[in-house]
């Protein structure tokens, strides 16, 4: 693609005295860098992507783009400079695939917890109405009817809720190029942070919830509410968890567009008549305007309503659109079986196992306090761990609320990355009431 046609598409001015040229591809990484591509210098966690600048032009990189470049670097490459590469590398992105993200709709869900499972309730209630929908999240990415996108170049275990900017605008216009109508997509923190959507106009959004994560990248709770805000801002139509301190919050700084949810008996959308059965889920009623739509949920924990009042109060306004938001809604509801690895039933007989992602203090007291509801005079026995090179802050927090909620604790590995076993271990047994039963059995397997 020519320069001045990529620019143009980017909505970047093309400097003056740079002549036109071909690009033949956008990277990142100056590793990758071949004759006549574009490298995008992005400051990282770890490294900056400016210091490999003149790596990327001794490669072969025709164009530079860059917050700031020093004159021995520029060789024969042509030099863009903006005030936000990251920004810039989102916009590019999109514009060397023919800005898909000007041919759909685009629903994004944000919050610490339940993002997967909204997300998911919202793609399906769609696709029951008969739009063409596109899926993006933590467990990958779908066309409609939940055919899997392949051919993207993520690695599948990198385990991403959003994919970073050389994933999602491709995936983006494999989504456009079959007709794709709405994607809904989940956007965490770290990718509005770091800009990566920045290309998108999300027509709604969803707030599910905030409680304690992240606090390795984002330093502290203000910082990452104020990351998972941008996103309610920059939308036409917020639904918003109002029983959430921090949903409150945006609920009352947006001053138009903003639609709240609330277990309470109060709000837009709100949940009555709320009646747990066990192991078989929920039911209650979702009132709206006058209007009150019976449900049957088969998914455990309370905080299941939310997140199926929440799915209903976004995808209402296109499921009008398809004239039956109360049938499509209750019908899906009914059978809808959840997302892999949320409060998923992975056993069924003399005793009931479930596999659960919760992976913070919230939604580890959550699961906890759900599963000592459904188990009556049962024993709870909980098997966790904690990653590595995340957050440390939580594992206290969780190792004293696994040993106080449930009757063994079993302590093991998961997905430590670059850190010791010992060290988290370390880290989760400060909180472990070491009066109550616990194990540490170091591999999971």
């Amino acid at each position: 693609m020519k320069l001045s046609r990529l620019l143009e598409l980017a909505d970047i001015s093309m400097p003056e005295g740079i002549s036109d040229r071909d690009v033949s591809e956008i990277v990142t990484d100056s590793r990758k860098v071949r004759s006549g591509s574009m490298f995008i210098a992005l400051r990282g966690l770890r490294s900056d992507g400016h210091d490999f600048i003149k790596t990327a032009i001794e490669a072969g990189a025709s164009v530079i783009v860059a917050e700031r470049v020093r004159d021995a670097c520029v060789g024969g490459a042509a030099i863009i400079l903006v005030d936000s590469t990251r920004i810039a590398a989102a916009l590019l992105y999109n514009a060397w695939y023919e800005r898909p993200s000007d041919k759909m709709r685009f629903i994004g869900i944000t919050g610490t917890n339940g993002k997967t499972t909204v997300s998911r309730m919202i793609y399906a209630l769609l696709e029951r109405s008969g739009v063409s929908c596109g899926l993006i999240g933590t467990l990958g990415a779908y066309y409609s009817g939940f055919e899997r996108l392949e051919g993207t170049v993520q690695d599948p275990l990198a385990n991403m809720t959003t994919p970073d900017v050389e994933e999602l605008y491709l995936i983006l216009s494999k989504m456009a190029e079959r007709g794709t109508d709405t994607v809904v997509m989940e956007v965490s923190s770290h990718a509005l942070a770091l800009r990566k959507a920045e290309a998108l106009c999300f027509d709604t959004a969803v707030f599910t919830n905030l409680t304690q994560d992240h606090l390795d990248f984002h330093g502290d709770m203000e910082s990452y509410f104020q990351a998972k805000k941008r996103l309610l801002l920059r939308c036409r139509r917020a639904v918003v968890n109002i029983d959430d301190q921090y949903g409150k919050r945006i609920f009352n700084e947006r001053p138009h567009g903003s639609i709240s949810c609330s277990l309470r008996g109060e709000g837009d959308f709100f949940a009555s008549k709320i009646l747990g059965r066990g192991a078989d889920g929920y039911s209650f009623s979702i009132e709206h305007g006058g209007e009150s739509l019976d449900v049957d949920l088969p998914l455990c924990g309370e905080f299941n309503v939310m997140n199926a009042l929440e799915a209903f109060a976004a995808a209402y306004e296109y499921l009008w659109e398809r004239n039956s938001p109360q049938g499509v809604a209750s019908a899906l509801f009914s059978s809808f079986s959840g997302a892999e690895g949320r409060m998923e039933l992975a056993y069924k007989g003399n005793f009931y196992a479930y596999i659960d992602y919760a992976h913070t203090p919230d939604a580890l007291e959550n699961l906890l306090r759900t599963a000592r509801a459904m188990s009556g005079k049962g024993r709870v026995i909980l098997v966790f761990g904690c990653g590595g090179d995340r957050d440390r802050s939580k594992r206290k927090e969780m190792g004293r609320i696994a040993s106080s909620l449930a009757d063994l604790t079993v302590i093991t590995s998961d997905n430590s990355r670059s850190e010791s076993r010992e060290a988290i271990f370390a880290d989760i047994l400060k909180g472990v009431d070491k009066e109550r039963e616990y194990i540490l059995i170091e591999e999971r397997r």
